[in-house]
């Protein structure tokens, strides 16, 4: 046989056979879907580029527009507070004309990222259960129904038919708790560091893994992971907080992170800091 003429040719690119593709991307897919709880298509994803990793840095620049991001956790959670107030607030002057309930909220979050900031800064930062629990813990503080624990009750998703996993008591919490550890393992083969941020927020939301705070939890998470590789955060504008519900209510329902990632990509502080 001669190995340069056409069945060489054909053996060399049979792997990319359209039939052959399909399958290796359902193979994927179902790989995904096993570990993750969700798929996606990295090639159809436009991450963000990586800068030359500066954990200082990306602290640094997360900190010195920190009441907007406060302001976008919040107004994604319909709480009134505009930026200046919650700059007022972080001053430690109370805001005349605001619940309670709200001005606590705007607080937890401050508290989250602050734990966060530290939790990184020392190399502490990890995919564990006990920094997820820590962090819905002060983020959802007063808001979930249990705080700081996996979920061991059913939950349920407005404007979606999806239902997150189902169960009570401990058994649903074991669930919840594996589930996370699977995922937290699958993503660190994971070569891109945004994916594997996005990948894990996508998880946590998914899967309601808490009783409330799933979203703010598993985006302190994203974020965590970012930092730690010295990237700036990601955070969603409260301008752009209808598109975000609505790509979340599709990705709810379908599974597939792509969009979501996408939307995502776009979202880093660093444009703010770049000419």
């Amino acid at each position: 046989m001669n190995h340069n003429g056409p069945e060489h040719s054909q053996e060399l690119h049979r792997e990319h056979e359209p039939g052959l593709l399909t399958v290796a991307a359902a193979m994927r897919k179902h790989d995904q879907l096993q570990k993750f709880g969700l798929s996606w298509d990295a090639s159809e994803v436009a991450f963000p580029k990586s800068e030359e990793p500066n954990i200082r840095r990306s602290i640094w620049r997360a900190k010195r527009v920190f009441a907007e991001l406060i302001h976008d956790v919040t107004a994604l959670e319909g709480n009134p507070f505009t930026v200046p107030e919650i700059q007022t607030l972080l001053d430690g002057i109370t805001v005349g004309g605001r619940k309670i309930s709200d001005a606590d909220q705007v607080i937890n979050q401050r508290n989250s990222f602050l734990h966060l900031f530290k939790l990184v800064e020392s190399g502490n930062f990890s995919l564990s259960l006990q920094v997820a629990r820590d962090l819905q813990g002060i983020a959802a503080r007063g808001e979930a129904l249990k705080e700081g624990v996996f979920r061991d009750g059913t939950v349920s998703i407005s404007g979606t038919t999806y239902r997150p996993p189902v169960g009570e008591g401990k058994e649903l919490e074991n669930l919840l708790e594996n589930g996370f550890l699977r995922m937290a393992a699958a993503s660190e083969a994971l070569g891109n560091t945004f994916e594997k941020g996005m990948a894990v927020f996508l998880h946590v939301a998914r899967n309601q893994s808490f009783w409330d705070g799933n979203k703010r939890t598993g985006r302190l998470l994203m974020n965590g992971i970012l930092l730690s590789a010295g990237q700036d955060v990601i955070t969603i504008p409260a301008l752009l907080q209808v598109d975000y519900h609505r790509k979340m209510l599709a990705f709810y329902e379908s599974g597939d992170g792509t969009e979501m990632m996408n939307f995502l990509s776009k979202l880093q502080i660093r444009s703010k800091f770049e000419p």
